[in-house]
Order: structure tokens, then C-alpha cells, then sequence
């Protein structure tokens, strides 16, 4: 993604509150912000700062799409895609933006180093347009030194570094995981905490698999945590296994009874695994919480984290209630969600509340009636809020560039000179197919040109033929990108689909298991645009395969999203995207090696 469209955006990141806003004492709405000094918002007495927070109408949003998101099957993300998604979601006004997890692997801890030189440091533009702070950037560690010093190696070059830290506290998980008795743990808190302290000010303390742990024993655990230097204390549900009413409590008691719990700033963090997740993070913020830690579109290990979408919008729809804010830009969201959907691979479900497919859309005719009397009968909220654009633009194959450029705009995408004659190829070409352009099949475009790994192998031509009685049959060219060689070679599969995949495995060279394929149409009609999304496994022994930061081994998944009005074509594109990742992580990212990768799984699409 170039320059210009990680800085172009239609909606302005807010402040992140509490005394944070601009330049004090000044009236800066006509300042330029790239005459400000970033360094004024150094946040220079933490206590003060995290004092004013947990006593504050404002809930910080905690974002970790960029760890706990990417350790969703499949998700993994280079670093290039962490830094563009970096991008968007200090553009979406998050307030700390957890990067990773750097002690796991190199190429780890060097896209949170890069996310801190980068966004950590980049001033950003309140609702106003007044100079506001960068997001904090934030490294997640093990309760050890080595972990600590990887964490905050990565994170210091921010203007606001943080070190997050956890220990799991619940019984199960001390006796069987980590076998240390209570009062190893107790000791090993403050050790750690201090340690990460005498580092870096801003240190987050968690106490992992809180949702199960006895409470007066993490009363203690927490009361060390302060003492030793912790300035936000965060809750994590790890396991999904609360109910909002318990959660909530919890929190409360916590708050109540921790000494020191009311001047810091108690966090929540919660898994999907009942479907609980934004209910129990809720209850956390009407009990004293005034951080959230969540995901985009809720992606996360099992079955997910809370969703940033859902539970930002329900604390801005129902103020109300809550009697509080974030300082999310909420025209964002649909943006991000999208961008996060197609790096990852991961698709977004229809009825996913806020930014599915069916979020806004009405079918049965007593909702309609109601909708075209008045749009409150149905709708508590307008899809503009979330940036989802509902304009009446008709683009079609006489539309010309600067249409285009003005509807893209629009929609918030700022694309260079080269990106936007890129897209425009591809909308002329989609226009003589289609009768008129959607806002859909814009995105999907944008997204199928933009959001791409750097390419080692680049698809030139497929040709298929298959029918009743015949052999489904793929011819394929492909170009080397390194060497420039040009290769064609023919597959036979069980379906057109599976025919053009064993091509690419002959003529790319290399092996792997398909282990999901999907097909959607963006858009409603016979001519609409096919997007295709797959996953692909690579042998667990490939170089860069990790753990996880709670020691589970992580299956060697990449994703690919291709898109035509030909579902051949675009599951094409999408296996070959796929492999890319796939041979870019086997070469450390950015290094030439090779991966041997064959489907064998037949796909009869």
C-alpha cells in the first residue's frame, strides 16, 4: 500500500482523552501537524496520567488485532500488512495498539520495532483536525527477563511504549502449566513488574485466566502488581468462561478491594468461547473498567476475541446507558474491517453484527414498510456511521478516471497515480461485464489489487476445460518474478478448480494440504464479482514456524482472497496469493528460499 493511501483518510482519528487533546493552551485548528513536535506527548508522570484515566468518562480501546488476532488460524500477517493495518487502526483513533508478541521470532519483534518508529511516532488529527497523540504500541511478554527486554527492544522507540506482561493465576493452569504454587507467582509478579518497570513507565500487568482464578488470591497477585510499578491492570477472560454478571463482579470486587485498584486503570479482556465476549466486556466498563482489549471483526484464538465494532458502537449507541465514550472514529470501522478481513483471509459472516453483509439490510416487507416510513422503526444506528457509504454514484464502462477517483474518495480510499490506473484497468473491465459498478465491487477491487503480498510467482493465463464426461483439464502460465523465466504446464483434477491448482503446483514446484476454499458473490446478480477466499498448510517443520504466547504450537496457515466475475479465475488468484505468503514466510519474509507446496486435496468447484 503506497504512502499516500496510509495517510489519506476521511474521517480524523480522535484524541485519546483524558488531557491528551492537542497543544495545551494554544488554538491550534489551523496548526499543520507535520510542524508538530511529537515528543510533547510523551506522557511524563504515568501514575498522574493512568490516575486521571480510571477516574475519567473516557474507555481506551486496547486493540489487538496485530497478536492476539493473528494468532487465529490462518492469520498470520508479514510485516508489511501489520504496518499498513497499523496504519488504519491509528486512523480508526485506537488509544494502545498491541503489535505482537517479539520474543516469538525475529521477523516478530521487528514489525513491532517498525509499527513504533512508525505509527508509534506519527502525530494524528483529533475530530477537530487539532494535533493529537500517536497510539501507544505495546509488546506482550512472558513473565520473564528475556521475554521483557524483546518486548521493550521492540516498543521504545514509540513517543508511548508499553510493556505487557501476564502470569496465569487460576489453579488449573499454575498446577498443570506452569507448576509454581501460589506464593511463586506472588514472587515472580513483582519481580517481573519491576523489572519491566525499571524499563519502561507504562507497564500492563495480566493475570492470565483471571475468569477462573479465586479472587482474594488475585487481590494480592494485583496489590504486588501496583506495588511493583503496574500502572493498568487488565482482566483477561482467557477461556470464555464467564457470564456477565460474574465478569462484571469481578471487576468490582477487584476495583473494591485491591489496595491501590481505584488510581489505576483496570482493563478487560475477553474470549468468545460462550459468545459472551462483548456482553462480559461491557459489564467490566459499567464496573469500573476503563480499558477494553479487543479485535477487529472479533478475530482471535478459538473462537475469538470481543469485537471492537461491536462493543465501541454499543457504548456510543446506547451513551445513554453507559455514560461514557471512546475516542473511536466510528467511519472507520467498515474500512478497517475490510482491510483486516482480506489480509488475514478471514471472512466476515453475514449477520456479524455492525460490519456484516446483512448488518444493514432489510428483507422482510414489514421492516421494509417500516424502513421507507421512517429508518429508526429498524435501524438504531445509520450505516454512514460505520463508513459504510450508501451513495447513489452509478459508475459504468463510460465513467473515466476522475469518477472514479472522486467515488473512491469518497469511500476513503487515497490511492497514488499508479494504484489508481491499476484499479481503473480493472473497473473498465469490470464495467464492459457489468452494467453498473457497485460501492462492493469497488472495494473488492481495491482490495484485490491493493492488499497484496510482494509476489515471487505472478499468474499470466489459465485456460480450463471440463464438462460431462470429460476430464476437467487447466493449462496454466506463470511467470517467476526473481528470474523472469515463464512457465506453462497442465493439471487434471476432480473440477475445474482442482484441475487449475495441481497446474500451479506443476509449473510453481512446491507442496502443501488445501484445507478450505470458499466462494462468495460480492455483489447480488448473475454477473456479480466472484470473491474466493482458501487456506493453505504448510509442514509444521518449515522455517518461521512458531508458538504462541501461551506455548501452543501454530499450525503453518496462509490464506489467499482472489476476485473476478470468473470463479475460476479469482480461485486462481487466490491460490496463488496464498502461495506467495507462503514462500515469502519460508524465505524470512523477504529473503529468496523456496517451499515445497502441492494441493492434494481435490476441490471439485
Amino acid at each position: 500500500m503506497s504512502a499516500e493511501m496510509n495517510n489519506g483518510h476521511s474521517g480524523r482519528p480522535a484524541t485519546a482523552g483524558n488531557g491528551d487533546a492537542g497543544v495545551a493552551g494554544a488554538d491550534i485548528a489551523d496548526v499543520d501537524i507535520a510542524d508538530v513536535d511529537v515528543s510533547q506527548f510523551t506522557i511524563e508522570d504515568m501514575k498522574a496520567w493512568a490516575r486521571k484515566v480510571a477516574h475519567g468518562d473516557t474507555v481506551l480501546v486496547f486493540d489487538t488485532t496485530l497478536r492476539d488476532g493473528e494468532q487465529s488460524p490462518g492469520a498470520t500477517l508479514n510485516t508489511q500488512e501489520k504496518l499498513d493495518i497499523a496504519q488504519q487502526l491509528a486512523r480508526l483513533g485506537v488509544d494502545i495498539m498491541e503489535a505482537g508478541f517479539p520474543a516469538a521470532s525475529p521477523g516478530d519483534l521487528d514489525a513491532v520495532r517498525q509499527i513504533a518508529r512508525t505509527v508509534g511516532r506519527q502525530v494524528r488529527e483529533d475530530r477537530e483536525g487539532n494535533p493529537a497523540p500517536p497510539p501507544t504500541v505495546t509488546g506482550l511478554a512472558r513473565a520473564n527477563k528475556g521475554d521483557i527486554d524483546k518486548a521493550w527492544e521492540a516498543v521504545q522507540d514509540a513517543v508511548r511504549p508499553r510493556i505487557h506482561l501476564f502470569l496465569a493465576t487460576s489453579d488449573i493452569h499454575m498446577k498443570h502449566k506452569l507448576r509454581m504454587s501460589r506464593n511463586d507467582v506472588l514472587e515472580t509478579v513483582g519481580d517481573m513488574v519491576q523489572y519491566a518497570a525499571s524499563l519502561c513507565p507504562n507497564v500492563e500487568f495480566s493475570p492470565e485466566d483471571a475468569g477462573r482464578s479465586d479472587p482474594d488470591f488475585l487481590v494480592k497477585v494485583l496489590e504486588i502488581a501496583i506495588q511493583a510499578g503496574a500502572t493498568t491492570l487488565n482482566i483477561p477472560d482467557t477461556v470464555g468462561y464467564t457470564t456477565p454478571e460474574e465478569f462484571g463482579g469481578l471487576i468490582k470486587h477487584l476495583r473494591e478491594n485491591t489496595p491501590g485498584g481505584k488510581d489505576v486503570i483496570f482493563s478487560v479482556h475477553c474470549h468468545n468461547d460462550l459468545g459472551l465476549a462483548t456482553a462480559n466486556t461491557l459489564s467490566g466498563v459499567q464496573n469500573g473498567a476503563r480499558q477494553i482489549e479487543v479485535t477487529i471483526n472479533g478475530i482471535g484464538e478459538r473462537a475469538g476475541n470481543t469485537s471492537l465494532e461491536e462493543a465501541a458502537m454499543a457504548i456510543q449507541v446506547r451513551q445513554p446507558i453507559f455514560n461514557l465514550k471512546t475516542n473511536i472514529i466510528s467511519q472507520e470501522i467498515h474500512r478497517t474491517s475490510d482491510m483486516v478481513s482480506r489480509y488475514t483471509g478471514m471472512v466476515i459472516q453475514p449477520n456479524k453484527a455492525i460490519v456484516g453483509a446483512n448488518a444493514f439490510a432489510h428483507e422482510a416487507g414489514i421492516h421494509q414498510d417500516g424502513m421507507l416510513k421512517n429508518k429508526r422503526t429498524y435501524e438504531i444506528m445509520d450505516a454512514s456511521t460505520i463508513g459504510l457509504s450508501q451513495s447513489r454514484l452509478v459508475l459504468g464502462k463510460h465513467s473515466g478516471r476522475h469518477a472514479l477517483r472522486r467515488r473512491l474518495e469518497d469511500m476513503g480510499y487515497h490511492l497514488d497515480k499508479a494504484e489508481l490506473n491499476e484499479i481503473f484497468v480493472r473497473f473498465k473491465e469490470l464495467a464492459d461485464k457489468k452494467k453498473t459498478v457497485t460501492d462492493a465491487d469497488l472495494e473488492a477491487l481495491v482490495g484485490d489489487e491493493i492488499y497484496q503480498p510482494e509476489e515471487r510467482w505472478e499468474l499470466l493465463n489459465v485456460q480450463v476445460q471440463c464438462g460431462t464426461n470429460m476430464v476437467p483439464t487447466a493449462v496454466v502460465t506463470a511467470r517467476c518474478v526473481e528470474t523472469g523465466e515463464v512457465k506453462t504446464d497442465a493439471g487434471f483434477g476432480s473440477g475445474p478448480v482442482d484441475a487449475v491448482y495441481q497446474g500451479i503446483n506443476r509449473v510453481v514446484g512446491v507442496s502443501n494440504r488445501l484445507v478450505e476454499f470458499l466462494v462468495q458473490a460480492v455483489t447480488e446478480g448473475i454477473d456479480a464479482n466472484g470473491d474466493v477466499t482458501i487456506r493453505i498448510e504448510v509442514p509444521a517443520n518449515s522455517a518461521g514456524f512458531r508458538e504462541t504466547a501461551q506455548g501452543r504450537q501454530r499450525r503453518r496457515l496462509f490464506s489467499g482472497r482472489g476476485v473476478d466475475t470468473d470463479i475460476i479465475v479469482a480461485s486462481a488468484k487466490a491460490y496463488m496469493q496464498a502461495l506467495n505468503k507462503a514462500l515469502a514466510a519460508e524465505s524470512g519474509d523477504e529473503e529468496s528460499a523456496a517451499v515445497n507446496i502441492s494441493a492434494d486435496a481435490p476441490v471439485g468447484a
